[in-house]
């Protein structure tokens, strides 16, 4: 039941269903929950393409409008780049912003929103949703899953104190100063918005949920273990994008000191640029593996196969995302094995759940996935924190209700 007035929602975003994983399911997500709660939505939205950043052949074309569980999309051709590197990524985002504009527009005039809402990444589309508020004469809501500047930073895609840099910074503060309100995954992405000029009561933390909270509870991993041939062996997990920011070489690294484990198995399953740069460095290890993105009804089974759940992440990064399949990993019942600082939102969210190491050190990261190998009950213990920490903080209807109720509180 809705909480207040129905309210008519227009949504820009470039990521959206049927992207698996990432912001995509999460945007989704809260369209048709919203939808299911009595208010209408038009979602104005990119081809999909990730984690391959390939275009998906179905939807390859001009604009294409659908209606699906109630929500009213658009979704719009853009340029995909199947290197991302950073003038790359700028033009992917610059071509969806300017696809965006008319359909949003025609959206804005039929529906006369009381809100309109956008996610970032992509914050070049931003403009495009401000525009579309400020002539609509309603809030502008903006969603902030990554911090996209500091994330390319971290990851080398803009040189530090570059020229680059330096407007980009400046380009994202103007436009977060500019949104009515300003959302953001986790406590410290908050603080961040608030240090990037944002007053504190513009802020409101909206996380991201486990979206497979109810496939894990009934997973099954045995199926994926007699398939991969891991019957007999206590198995580390990475599952998801394969990118730079994830600083995923430490997996490699981890598998090399621990080949002697017999016991062990490391299986990284996901998609995604860094993917054949890793394969090409796992060359020679006997106890990796290599597999596909795994279908939506498989990912509980994926899930439930894992004994230890790997998260690592670039030590500048730690604060600029709080990955969306943490949820989910906690949800499973499986302790984690992260890489993050102390004090960072990982390491908070972690905590009474797995194990955190310094970023970018192999030996640590090896440790702590040999200490869980030689304690099974710690493994039971952590995993169970963590499946108690999901249902009181990763709830979906939770996370709807705040984002609706803030949403009401906005709107008067």
């Amino acid at each position: 039941m809705t909480q207040g007035p129905a309210r008519r929602i227009l949504f820009i975003g470039l990521n959206y269903s049927p992207e698996p994983i990432g912001i995509g399911p999460y945007s989704a997500g809260l369209a048709e929950a919203l939808v299911a709660r009595g208010h209408e939505v038009q979602a104005v939205v990119g081809q999909p393409y990730y984690p391959e950043w390939k275009l998906y052949e179905r939807y390859k074309g001009r604009w294409q409008s659908s209606v699906e569980n109630g929500v009213a999309i658009t979704r719009c051709p853009h340029y995909v780049p199947s290197n991302p590197t950073g003038k790359r990524r700028m033009a992917h985002h610059m071509s969806f912003a300017s696809s965006a504009y008319p359909p949003a527009r025609a959206a804005r005039r039929e529906l006369r929103p009381d809100m309109v809402f956008t996610v970032a990444p992509s914050m070049i589309a931003v403009p495009v949703a401000r525009r579309m508020a400020r002539r609509a004469g309603v809030p502008l809501w903006l969603h902030i899953q990554d911090f996209e500047v500091g994330a390319a930073l971290a990851t080398g895609l803009i040189e530090q104190g570059s020229k680059t840099a330096r407007n980009a910074a400046r380009f994202e503060e103007r436009l977060l100063r500019s949104a009515d309100v300003v959302s953001t995954i986790s406590e410290p992405m908050c603080a961040l918005a608030q240090a990037k000029g944002v007053d504190a009561d513009r802020i409101v933390e909206i996380r991201n949920w486990a979206n497979h909270a109810e496939r894990i509870a009934t997973g099954d991993g045995n199926r994926l273990r007699a398939e991969w041939g891991l019957q007999d062996k206590v198995v580390a997990l990475y599952s998801g994008n394969i990118a730079n920011k994830q600083g995923l070489e430490i997996v490699i690294e981890a598998a090399r000191r621990l080949e002697r484990r017999a016991d062990l198995a490391f299986v990284i399953s996901g998609e995604g640029p860094n993917r054949a740069r890793l394969e090409a460095m796992a060359a020679g290890l006997g106890n990796i593996q290599f597999h596909d993105l795994q279908p939506e009804e498989s990912i509980g089974d994926l899930m439930r196969l894992a004994d230890i759940h790997l998260l690592p992440q670039l030590p500048d990064a730690a604060d600029l995302v709080l990955p969306s399949k943490l949820g989910n990993m906690l949800a499973s019942g499986r302790p984690i094995v992260a890489t993050a600082a102390p004090g960072t939102g990982i390491d908070r969210e972690i905590e009474g759940a797995g194990v955190v190491v310094p970023p970018q050190d192999p030996a640590a990261f090896a440790w702590g996935i040999d200490q869980l190998l030689r304690h099974p009950g710690l493994r039971e213990k952590l995993g169970q924190g963590g499946r108690e920490r999901a249902l009181l903080h990763w709830s979906k209807d939770a996370i709807v209700d705040r984002f609706e109720a803030q949403m009401q509180l906005l709107l008067g």
